[in-house]
């Protein structure tokens, strides 16, 4: 008999976990759905997540409730493994089809200008690096003048290891007393800001290495671009960002004119970046900062994108690349997924003292909504308008295929005719019942399935 019962709820937790396309933390709803005939106004049941028992005995009903679980679509990778892949496919067909064509989009968008652009934050204080050279690791910060390897505060700012990529010490301040914690927390505070005046300002130059006038640029050219945020080890974000020119036509997808080139581009996207600034108040004073972004490779750091052509990049790379960092976030050990409501829950936190340090001071600056953020509060990619397909027409797609699926002759609505919605509506009421799955073995099934699809 137990036996039996342990088959049955592994069956249940097996049901529950594909409805929810194998979420770890999925949201669970209660209610149902109603098909209403537009023609007639009759009204017919399609779905509820109960079902009513009538026990022998009695003869009593009672209401036995499953609820409906539904996939927590969170795009971060340590949160929900499953729904954070589902995430990255989607960013990788998003990025793809603006370089290459497909999903709707012309494949002769691989032939205009396209340049994959990195802006970065200035410094606020030297940290631990790995730098490379030619494939060869080099030394951390090397400083042979004994002057020059002490700080203000006494402190040796110079070091001779060549770092490996997971040592702990990377993005570290040589010296925390010299970083300046709240520059760099405000500059993650306004580094939205900064990313739309680099916008706005990049056409303009266009233009004037063009040698006309920004209303004649507007009327020959448009700017495409797709970009993503990410997090340097030193708990700083910087962009990625992937700019395309189309001609301004009515279809949105045609090359520019000629003489509009990736080289052109180039080098309005390191001029835009230099004059891209913003101010952040500090709290509590009447002062504020000027911050740009990092005076490094002459504001930004650009490479011509096309198909294995000498050091340019190839579409494949670049969409690759781009989706990877769609789903991280701080990558340390300890830092909070959520909002913290306290200045009790900063001083509990267990993560390493650089990242507290910020998010202290995040919640010391007012940004206390974004604190667990390290200041950053904005998206983590974003595109133009037609660079590409959207994410919810992705989403729609995967669920017609579903659908296609499931309903093999197609899906009949209750009146026995294809659905068709200038004839039947569909009008769900829900009710939030919780998040997670009813027991831990719930979610750990869920966990082994999620890893075990992506070994397959």
């Amino acid at each position: 008999m137990t036996h039996a019962l342990a088959v049955e709820d592994f069956t249940a937790w097996e049901d529950q976990v594909s409805a929810a396309d194998v979420c770890s933390h999925p949201i669970r709803l209660t209610g149902k759905v109603d098909a209403v005939n537009l023609a007639t106004g009759e009204t017919a049941e399609v779905f509820r997540t109960w079902t009513d028992v009538t026990v022998p005995e009695t003869g009593d009903v009672w209401r036995d409730d499953s609820p409906l679980h539904v996939a927590c679509g969170n795009r971060r990778e340590s949160v929900c493994p499953s729904c954070s892949a589902i995430y990255k496919r989607d960013a990788r067909q998003l990025v793809r089809a603006g370089l290459a064509g497909g999903k709707g989009i012309p494949e002769s968008v691989a032939a205009h200008p396209c340049v994959f652009a990195t802006l970065t934050a200035p410094s606020f204080g030297p940290v631990h690096a790995r730098r490379e050279r030619g494939g060869k690791v080099l030394p951390c910060r090397p400083r042979r003048d004994r002057n020059k390897r002490v700080c203000p505060h006494g402190r040796d700012i110079s070091c001779p290891v060549r770092h490996g990529e997971d040592d702990p010490r990377l993005g570290r301040p040589m010296c925390p007393d010299c970083y300046d914690y709240r520059a760099a927390v405000l500059f993650n505070a306004v580094a939205g800001d900064l990313w739309r005046r680099f916008v706005t300002y990049l056409p303009r130059h266009l233009a004037r290495l063009g040698g006309i006038t920004g209303k004649q640029f507007r009327e020959l050219v448009k700017v495409r671009f797709v970009k993503v945020a990410e997090y340097q080890a030193r708990g700083v974000v910087h962009f990625h960002s992937i700019i395309r020119l189309d001609a301004n036509t009515d279809d949105g997808y045609a090359p520019p004119p000629p003489g509009w080139t990736a080289d052109l581009l180039c080098a309005a996207i390191k001029r835009a970046a230099a004059q891209a600034s913003a101010l952040a108040p500090v709290c509590g004073t009447d002062r504020a900062l000027l911050l740009r972004f990092g005076p490094e490779s002459d504001f930004a750091d650009t490479r011509i994108v096309r198909e294995d052509q000498g050091d340019a990049l190839t579409r494949d790379a670049v969409a690759n690349y781009i989706a990877k960092y769609a789903t991280k976030t701080a990558d340390a050990p300890g830092l909070p997924s959520s909002r913290i409501r306290s200045l009790a829950e900063v001083r509990a936190l267990r993560c390493p003292a650089h990242h507290r340090r910020m998010i202290e001071t995040a919640w010391q600056l007012g940004h206390r909504q974004w604190a667990h953020m390290l200041g950053y509060g904005g998206h983590f990619l974003t595109k133009s308008r037609r660079y590409s397909v959207t994410f919810g027409q992705l989403r729609a797609a995967r669920a017609d295929y579903r659908r296609a699926q499931r309903y093999d002759s197609g899906q009949l609505d209750p009146w026995g005719r294809p659905v068709d919605e200038t004839t039947v509506a569909f009008i769900g009421s829900w009710t939030y019942a919780g998040s997670g799955y009813a027991t831990s073995d719930g979610q750990l099934l869920a966990l082994m399935s999620a890893d075990s699809a992506r070994e397959h």
